[in-house]
């Protein structure tokens, strides 16, 4: 999959902007602050639904507009394909597809973008929901239907958190509060996909994480993954990085069982305990939790592995070519051989877009067009 032309309107700094890129290496060249990482959000936001700095679509809308507009043209071998997305700063964001209004869930089914930034780093070092955000963007890419699942899934949680700090306040318990019964029919339903969902994922992701791993930090460290969760005994108010065994029996009977258990302790709290909202992804090296046992180095290692493998994966099953690999402001982060080893892995990527403060920076394999960039203007470009 190649992007082939990128405008905004109203999109972060930009009031307008309009680009065109090739296949193989674009560079985006500006001081910290003008824009380049913008630009690249702009285009993962297409395939995820999401910013990889931000959890809502607010800031994303240039000050003083009420919406914010993307479009790009990509191009799927010799098919050709338009889409636009309407991002609002209140209400529903509307797409477009070749023209025509589609649901916004839609677009990851023609955009596939892998994102690398210095936010990753969260990702194994952060709390929980920075884990949870990267394997749901990627459950997104791989199957679009999974964004209407988590939406509706956030939607009922809210409702069902609702209900409990309302009955909390007026000092209702147990078998008083029937209406709780209905929410749990609707979390469990759509929460016993998400959790599903993710722990096919985790599995999926682990082979290539450790393959990824080995290339990136040149030493094999025995990478796992495993997915932690609520409904089988996981409790991240504990303080524990382990995951539980918990019980037996499907997703579905294991959730139930779960909420039923911990009905006196919502009430009591006025929270939802247990569901996908309260789970996390656990990351080892050497046997050990990256959180808080791994260095700098095996961090940043585990953080590329896990997007290198995301990139593998969508590679593998797309049916539109590869990913566009997006690489925003990494190789400042990097040594200078894991900025060697990782130039050396995604060149071969139908298309890379790299952004750099410092044109140095970039290694001379992911050399290619540059745009220069200026306080939300595009200032040349220039093809090496």
């Amino acid at each position: 999959m190649i992007v082939e032309q990128l405008n905004l309107i109203d999109f972060r700094n930009y009031t307008t902007a309009d680009v065109s890129l090739a296949a193989g290496t674009n560079v985006f060249v500006g001081r910290n602050g003008q824009g380049k990482t913008n630009l690249a959000e702009a285009i993962a936001y297409l395939a995820t639904l999401g910013s990889h700095r931000v959890s809502g679509d607010a800031p994303l809308v240039r000050s003083g507009a009420d919406a914010a507009f993307v479009r790009t043209r990509l191009a799927h071998g010799d098919r050709r394909v338009t889409l636009e997305i309407q991002i609002s700063k209140r209400g529903a964001n509307k797409a477009r597809v070749g023209g025509a209004p589609v649901r916004t869930s839609e677009l990851p089914r023609y955009a596939q973008v892998v994102l690398f930034a210095p936010e990753d780093l969260q990702i194994v070092r952060g709390d929980p929901s920075a884990r949870r955000r990267f394997v749901d963007q990627l459950l997104i890419q791989r199957s679009p239907r999974m964004s209407a699942v988590l939406g509706d899934y956030e939607r009922v949680l809210k409702q069902r958190t609702a209900l409990l700090k309302s009955a909390r306040a007026r000092g209702i318990r147990g078998d008083a509060l029937s209406t709780l019964d209905v929410w749990d029919d609707k979390l469990v339903t759509l929460g016993a996909q998400i959790i599903d969902a993710r722990a096919s994922m985790t599995a999926a992701l682990e082979e290539p994480v450790s393959l990824s791993y080995a290339q990136i930090a040149g030493a094999d460290h025995r990478p796992e993954l495993e997915w932690a969760s609520s409904v089988r005994g996981f409790d991240p108010d504990d303080g524990s990085e382990e995951a539980r065994g918990g019980g037996a029996g499907t997703t579905v009977e294991l959730f139930r069982a779960a909420l039923a258990a911990r009905r006196t302790d919502e009430l009591d709290r006025g929270l939802t305990l247990v569901g996908p909202h309260r789970d996390d992804l656990t990351l080892r090296v050497r046997a050990l939790p990256v959180r808080g046992y791994a260095s700098h180095g095996e961090s940043w290692s585990v953080a590329l592995a896990l997007r290198l493998a995301s990139a593998e994966l969508l590679r593998a099953d797309s049916l539109i070519g590869d990913p566009v690999v997006i690489l925003d402001d990494v190789f400042a982060e990097l040594d200078a051989d894991r900025r060697g080893r990782l130039a050396g892995i995604v060149a071969g990527y139908e298309q890379v877009i790299v952004t750099a403060a410092v044109e140095a920076d970039i290694p001379v394999a992911l050399r290619g067009r540059t745009v220069r960039i200026e306080a939300g203007t595009i200032r040349s470009v220039e093809d090496d």
